[in-house]
């Protein structure tokens, strides 16, 4: 997958091998070459609702009980924006005009451009209810069709920034009372997955859910976190 993903950048520059590629994203003159490798490399799959009993789960157990001033979700990869917006939808119909935020983030900096567009083909809504699509989605015209876009009384609570999970979080990212880390630790050895999980789950407020894919697990990762149910996680209250 690597190589057959990396070879366009090998034909592109006239390299033979992998090892001068390489040593050409070490040279430091070609500034940008690395975060398109990064771009290339990752893997973006993702629809609006994957995975719907985390959704029930959210509307169910958190927002109809929250109680706060300003809920704060993040989204922490986030791909091309399906996640949040699906969330965002949740919790226009949950908080209403209530505040709240949903920060999508992602180290796939081409992933985020189409986030901030909010822009979709409508093949992608298979899990989406109607009535979201008929509230939340105008759906394009003309040149447009077979296309829609998230309305803006959603779009204007999404914020999309470039974070790498594996680097220092920006002190300005706060803390936030849901996030959803899902589909992401697969892809890291355990002791990757520890140092991501610890750095994550420090900006979870106290009694705040963590949310991993079914298909993940925390076993053998050291976490204060205690199981609400599978995938799901609670920060203790202090």
């Amino acid at each position: 997958m690597v190589a057959s993903r990396l070879a366009k950048r090998l034909l592109h520059y006239d390299l033979q091998t992998y090892g001068q590629y390489y040593q050409l994203l070490n040279s430091g003159q070609h500034a940008h070459e690395f975060q398109l490798m990064v771009n290339i490399l990752t893997t973006n799959e993702t629809y609006f609702f994957r995975e719907p009993k985390h959704f029930s789960f959210l509307q169910d157990r958190v927002i109809k009980t929250w109680r706060g001033d300003n809920f704060r979700l993040w989204s922490a990869a986030s791909s091309t924006g399906e996640e949040s917006y699906s969330i965002g939808m949740l919790l226009a119909e949950g908080l209403g005009l209530r505040k709240w935020e949903v920060f999508g983030s992602d180290v796939n900096t081409e992933v985020l451009e189409t986030a901030r567009k909010g822009v979709y083909l409508m093949d992608r809504l298979d899990n989406m209810e109607q009535r979201y699509l008929d509230k939340y989605c105008l759906k394009g015209v003309r040149s447009q069709e077979g296309y829609f876009r998230v309305d803006e009384k959603i779009r204007s609570r999404i914020n999309f920034e470039q974070i790498n999970l594996k680097m220092t979080l920006p002190r300005s990212l706060g803390q936030f009372d849901v996030i959803f880390l899902r589909n992401v630790l697969i892809y890291f050895d355990t002791e990757t997955k520890q140092e991501i999980v610890n750095r994550v789950v420090a900006a979870l407020k106290p009694g705040g859910y963590f949310f991993i894919s079914h298909s993940e697990t925390l076993h053998s990762i050291k976490t204060e976190l205690s199981m609400v149910m599978s995938s799901i996680y609670q920060k203790p209250c202090k």
